[in-house]
C-alpha cells in the first residue's frame, strides 16, 4: 500500500507528465492528455484539477462551428506562472532571451562582446547588466524569474553552475551561481552548448518517430570544436553528455591549441586552424581568438576554385575530424552524426576528408560509415536544448511547490 508521501511523488510526477504533453502539443482537451501521458481518465481530471486550481494551467472552452453541443474544453499553461531567462555565450556576443511558463519566446537582444569582458569580473558584471535589462524591458520583477539558463562553450561544472574553461576566457573561472545568488532567488543552470544541441536533436528524433530512436552524435564546427552524445535510457528517457572532443589529443607535440596545449583535434579543425594551414602559418602561432566568417568564406572560395593550399586547409580539418569520430566511436557504438554550426557551409570541402578519417576505425570498416547529415541552424537547437531542459526543470518546481495540496485520488 503507498504511503502518503509516495502518492504524493506518484502524482507530482505524473503532474509533470501532463505539463510536458502540454508543452510538447500545445493546448490538450482532457481524452488528448490522457492519450499522450497514457494516465487514466480519472488521473488526468484529478491533476488538471489541482493544476487549474493551483493556477499553473489555465483552461479555454471552443464552441463548435455548428453552435451545437457540449464546448471543447482546451488546457494549456498559464503563461505568466513563471519566466526564464536564457543567456547564451558565443565567442563575438551575450544573447539574451525571456521566454513565458508556456515556451513562448517574449523577449531577445544581443550584446556584442568588447575586449574587456575577456577579463572574468568584467565578463561577470556585462552578464549581471544584461539579466536586469530584460527584466526592465519586460516589466517584471526578479522574483517572477524562476530559472536563468546560460550556455557556453568549453568546459562546465553542471552540479555549480561554474565555467572551468571557455574560448573567450580561458581558464579563467567563472562561478555564475555565486556570482548571482545574492541577487536573484532563481535557480541558475549551467551547460555545455554542444551537449543542448545534441540533447534538441535527439528530443527531435524521438518526435520524428521514423524508427526506434537509440543515439547520435552531434558535432559543432566553428571557432571551437563540440561534440555532443544523446542516448536512450533503459527507462525509456534520454541522457546527453558532452565530451571534451576539440581538446582530445590528435597529433603529440603538435600544432598550439587555443587552449594552450598542442596536438589538439581543433588544432588542426577550428576555424582558426583552417585560417593558419591555408596561409602557411607556423603552427606553434598563437592562435587568434575569433576569425571572421568572411575570411573563411575566401579560403572556402579559393578552394573550390582549386587552390591546392586552400584544399589541404579544408582536407586537414576534416581528416582530423573524421579521426577523432572513428575513436568515439570505437569508444561507443555506431551512430549517426549530424554536423552543426556555422562551419557547416564548408560541408561540402569537408564530406572526403570526414570519410577517410572515419574509416581508420575498425568498428566503421566492419559495419559500415556511419549516417552523416547536416542541421546548419545550430543556435536554434541551442535555444530549443535550453527550453527542453529549463522548462522541465520548472515544472518540477512548481509541481514540487504544490506539496501537500494534492487530493487522495489516483
Amino acid at each position: 500500500m503507498l504511503t502518503k508521501s509516495s502518492t504524493e511523488l506518484v502524482r507530482q510526477q505524473n503532474s509533470v507528465l501532463v505539463l510536458s504533453a502540454l508543452r510538447r502539443h500545445g493546448r490538450l482537451a482532457h481524452t488528448e492528455i490522457s492519450d499522450f501521458t497514457r494516465l487514466s481518465s480519472a488521473t488526468v481530471s484529478a491533476i488538471t484539477a489541482d493544476l487549474e486550481k493551483a493556477q499553473i494551467i489555465v483552461r479555454t472552452e471552443n464552441q463548435a462551428l455548428s453552435g451545437r453541443g457540449r464546448p471543447r474544453v482546451l488546457f494549456e499553461q498559464r503563461r505568466d506562472c513563471g519566466f526564464l531567462i536564457v543567456v547564451i555565450i558565443s565567442s563575438d556576443a551575450l544573447q539574451f532571451s525571456l521566454v513565458d511558463y508556456a515556451g513562448r519566446l517574449l523577449d531577445r537582444f544581443s550584446e556584442a562582446r568588447p575586449p574587456a569582458l575577456s577579463i572574468a569580473a568584467s565578463f561577470l558584471e556585462a552578464i549581471r547588466l544584461g539579466l536586469e535589462r530584460v527584466i526592465a524591458r519586460a516589466g517584471l520583477s526578479r522574483q517572477q524569474v524562476k530559472l536563468i539558463s546560460i550556455s557556453s562553450k568549453g568546459l562546465v561544472n553542471q552540479e555549480q553552475a561554474e565555467l572551468v574553461w571557455s574560448p573567450v576566457l580561458g581558464e579563467q573561472r567563472v562561478d555564475f551561481a555565486g556570482a548571482l545568488k545574492a541577487e536573484w532567488s532563481a535557480k541558475i543552470l549551467l551547460n555545455n552548448e554542444t551537449l543542448l544541441v545534441a540533447a534538441a536533436l535527439g528530443e527531435r528524433a524521438e518526435k520524428d518517430g521514423t524508427e526506434a530512436f537509440r543515439s547520435l552524435a552531434a558535432l559543432s564546427l566553428g571557432h571551437s570544436i563540440g561534440l555532443g552524445i544523446v542516448r536512450r535510457t533503459s527507462a525509456g528517457g534520454q541522457k546527453a553528455i558532452a565530451s571534451n572532443f576539440g581538446h582530445m589529443l590528435h597529433v603529440p607535440g603538435g600544432a598550439l591549441c587555443r587552449c594552450g596545449a598542442r596536438g589538439c583535434v581543433e588544432a588542426y579543425s577550428g576555424f582558426y586552424a583552417i585560417l593558419r594551414a591555408a596561409f602557411e602559418v607556423p603552427q606553434d602561432t598563437i592562435p587568434a581568438k575569433f576569425v571572421p566568417i568572411g575570411e573563411l568564406d575566401k579560403i572556402a572560395a579559393s578552394a573550390r576554385q582549386g587552390n591546392r593550399n586552400a584544399i589541404f586547409a579544408f582536407r586537414q580539418s576534416a581528416q582530423a575530424l573524421g579521426i577523432g569520430l572513428s575513436r568515439m566511436l570505437s569508444l561507443h557504438e555506431r551512430m549517426p552524426i549530424v554536423v552543426t554550426g556555422p562551419g557547416t557551409r564548408y560541408f561540402d570541402l569537408l564530406r572526403v576528408g570526414m570519410g577517410e578519417g572515419l574509416l581508420q576505425s575498425q568498428t566503421v570498416r566492419l559495419e559500415g560509415m556511419p549516417v552523416l547529415s547536416v542541421v546548419a541552424d545550430e543556435q536554434g537547437l541551442v535555444f530549443e536544448g535550453h527550453l527542453n531542459r529549463a522548462l522541465a526543470i520548472i515544472d518540477q518546481d512548481v509541481v514540487g511547490a504544490m506539496g501537500s495540496g494534492f487530493t487522495a485520488t489516483m
